[in-house]
């Protein structure tokens, strides 16, 4: 990987690490629907812009029916149950859990005919995953056992986001992810709106929430996914995916020293577990696999 690669890599670790320092400040006095609108309302204003600039929008319009059941799968649902759970949950645990997202990948990779899916090191890394999650769910439950409900929209939301990338990846091949993107949070948009205008705030929020979803929308959403594309780009799909290791790490060094967050018991045996499972689930056999 070139300098620049690693660059940018970097770069996307740590734009896609902070949303969980955002949500969890915004969350403390802005409702979810409000705070997921201003996210996307921002993030539509800055790509359908460059979509159009590229030309890649109206190629992109004919897989519109897919880019809404995208947009439902990788942006109403999970961007709803991860700001909703950071209500109960530290950033850490809840960045911990988003990044089983390569293990649900791989599931769903090997539901829909990938057989590379079923090499020995991916079953191995989606065991290793699992166990880090029981270990992770188990330990954050004997905690605080109203915690269940928000790690299990977490999870949902975490094979959202895995399902999302694989339909979209094999109903529209060869479609730019900006033109993608910028159509599904512009649908997303719509979806929210009389959600966040029967939402808002009572009072007005402080400079700090304020701040907070505006850095959601703009650095976190907007920026990143638009700094991602770059890296597509520059260093291929099977190495970008990799940026969801970093940015669990961003995400719990900045809920510690930013937020006051303990590293508990669950971070510390669920973390190399979860992250060593999705890098053995994520990766692809060196050799072809014989069936048989």
């Amino acid at each position: 990987m070139s300098r620049k690669g690693w660059a940018l890599f970097a770069l996307v670790g740590v734009l896609w690490g902070v949303p969980y320092l955002f949500m969890k400040v915004a969350v403390e006095e802005l409702s979810t629907p409000v705070i997921v609108f201003s996210r996307l309302l921002i993030g539509a204003a800055v790509l359908v812009p460059l979509a159009l600039y590229e030309k890649t929008l109206r190629p992109a319009l004919k897989y519109w029916k897919y880019i809404a059941l995208y947009a439902v799968a990788e942006m109403v649902i999970p961007w709803t149950l991860i700001t909703s759970a950071q209500k109960d949950l530290s950033s850490g645990v809840v960045a911990l859990l988003v990044a089983t997202v390569p293990i649900w990948a791989t599931l769903f990779a090997h539901h829909t005919g990938d057989s590379t899916a079923a090499h020995r090191t991916r079953i191995f890394g989606i065991a290793l995953g699992l166990i880090g999650i029981v270990f992770l769910v188990g330990i954050e439950t004997l905690n605080d056992f109203g915690n269940m409900r928000a790690l299990i929209q977490v999870l949902v939301a975490s094979a959202a986001y895995a399902y999302a990338v694989n339909m979209i990846t094999r109903k529209a091949p060869e479609t730019s992810g900006v033109a993608i993107n910028g159509i599904a949070m512009a649908l997303s948009t719509i979806i929210f709106a009389p959600f966040a205008i029967t939402h808002l705030p009572s009072q007005t929020p402080s400079s700090e929430a304020i701040l907070a979803t505006i850095g959601l929308g703009i650095i976190c959403t907007a920026f990143a996914f638009w700094i991602f594309f770059i890296v597509l780009k520059e260093i291929g799909a099977a190495r970008a995916s990799l940026v969801v290791y970093p940015n669990t790490a961003v995400a719990v060094v900045l809920g510690i020293f930013l937020l006051d967050e303990q590293l508990t018991l669950a971070i510390a045996i669920g973390l190399p577990m979860v992250l060593l499972g999705s890098y053995f689930a994520s990766r692809k056999p060196s050799a072809p696999v014989i069936a048989g």
